[in-house]
């Protein structure tokens, strides 16, 4: 058998016959010592026995006769007195073959038959007190009581059985459904026993592996897309290495696309970090305004490379749990980004302030902007909107992509709008309550 379901109804209906069997084997048992001599039960035809005996040899026939009565009158069953041979002292009737029966060897189903035969002799051995009585328990009496409980134990049996099986099942046909491809194949059980926490063990890691085998295809994607041109520039410029005139130049050009390279590559395991790898997050509860004062200073000096300056409004105390070096570089890279692309001159305005329960940082430059209907697409990796700004930073376009992310991994969301003039970026955060920590 090789169904679950078939099994646990096998053992159960097995159980019940076992069950009925040793129901008849116990009763017989205990039946059989009742009447045995010693027992409360089995004195009683003791005493009777000597009654019947005093009775007869004081009386004669005639006061045995009147014994008797009265014992078939207040006990079931019939009773007789013979002599040592079996001879009926009343009738004269030949009573050897109940003796017989009585004698015979312990059956444990005679309680079950239509009559008990009892038989006990005096301790002269020479009278026997027969006892015939109808059977104590009728098999077929417990018959239908037994069919009852039969069928309640096989409908509990069956609901039980289909409990089990029914998750089973599906628990396989799942499992069989992802293995073949389909990733988002979920069970999503309600159930609060084992097979529910087996059910919801699976989901956790086909999410988990959907999300690892999707970051995988996108980096391979994106490096098999990205890597194409610095690779035919860096081709380029060893070529050049070979028949420039002045090398030196030809290998500046060479480190500088080298770097470029290397920078590409490293943003792009970042990303794949912050998307494959979850829990490798280091969470604890972070100052938010302090880590943004922290991350204005380390831009400052870029900023002031490029002739802008980065105007921090003093905000609120704000907690939120996350990984502080995720979020550093999240909010760096939207500061970065507006430092390249702000016009000579300007102010780059960074300001974090409470929403409802959020904490909310902009950051706001007054350069070109982004046309209205690219807005979204700036947060998609290797998104350009066009080749000046490209140009101008010098990136993969893959800065706005890993905050997006990375905010999206801290349950927070990140947005741009186009300003008069400037891009404007928000992000937002959910804090949490001093000493209280945000389950991400």
């Amino acid at each position: 058998m090789r169904s679950i379901l078939a099994k646990i109804l096998f053992w159960s209906f097995g159980t019940l016959v076992v069950s009925l069997i040793a129901f008849v084997v116990i009763s017989s048992s205990i039946s059989s010592r009742a009447v045995r001599r010693g027992e409360p039960f089995g004195r009683l035809p003791v005493m009777q026995l000597e009654d019947a005996r005093e009775a007869f040899e004081s009386g004669g026939p005639e006061r045995l006769n009147h014994y008797l009565q009265r014992l078939n009158q207040f006990f079931p069953g019939e009773h007789f007195l013979t002599d040592g041979r079996g001879r009926d002292l009343l009738t004269g009737d030949n009573r050897s073959a109940l003796l017989a029966q009585a004698k015979s060897s312990w059956n444990p189903w005679r309680f079950f038959k239509n009559r008990v035969v009892i038989a006990l002799p005096s301790e002269d051995g020479k009278y026997w007190f027969v006892v015939i009585m109808g059977a104590p328990v009728s098999i077929w009496s417990f018959v239908p009581y037994y069919l009852l409980i039969l069928a309640a134990v096989a409908l509990l049996c069956y609901i039980l059985a289909v409990s089990l099986a029914t998750p089973l099942n599906a628990l396989g046909r799942t499992v069989e459904q992802f293995g073949r491809g389909d990733l988002a194949a979920r069970l999503k059980s309600t159930r609060r026993d084992e097979i529910g926490e087996l059910a919801r063990s699976f989901d956790e890691m086909a999410d988990r592996i959907q999300t690892l085998l999707t970051a995988e295809r996108r980096l391979l994607q994106d490096v098999s897309h990205e890597l194409r041109s610095p690779l035919a520039r860096l081709s380029f410029a060893i070529e050049l290495t070979k028949t420039a005139e002045n090398r030196e130049v030809a290998m500046a050009q060479l480190k500088k696309e080298k770097d470029r390279l290397n920078s590409l590559v490293g943003a792009l395991l970042q990303v794949t970090r912050i998307e494959g790898d979850p829990s490798s997050q280091n969470l604890e509860n972070l100052a938010l305004d302090e880590l943004l004062k922290e991350i204005v200073n380390d831009c400052s000096i870029e900023a002031d490379a490029r002739n802008c300056h980065i105007e921090l409004r003093n905000g609120p105390h704000m907690l939120v749990c996350g990984d502080r070096e995720l979020l550093r570089r999240a909010i760096e890279n939207v500061l970065r980004n507006a430092i390249h692309h702000a016009p000579d001159g300007t102010s780059i305005e960074v300001d974090i302030e409470s929403v409802a329960s959020n904490a909310r940082i902009t950051v706001r430059d007054s350069g070109a902007g982004v046309p209205g209907g690219l807005l979204g697409d700036i947060f998609k990796p290797f998104f350009r909107v066009d080749a000046s700004r490209n140009g101008a930073s010098g990136g993969v376009g893959l800065g706005l992509a890993i905050t997006q992310r990375a905010v999206t991994l801290h349950h927070g969301r990140v947005w741009a709008e186009n300003v008069s003039p400037g891009l404007l970026i928000c992000m937002e955060l959910p804090m949490v309550e001093p000493g209280g920590t945000e389950r991400l």
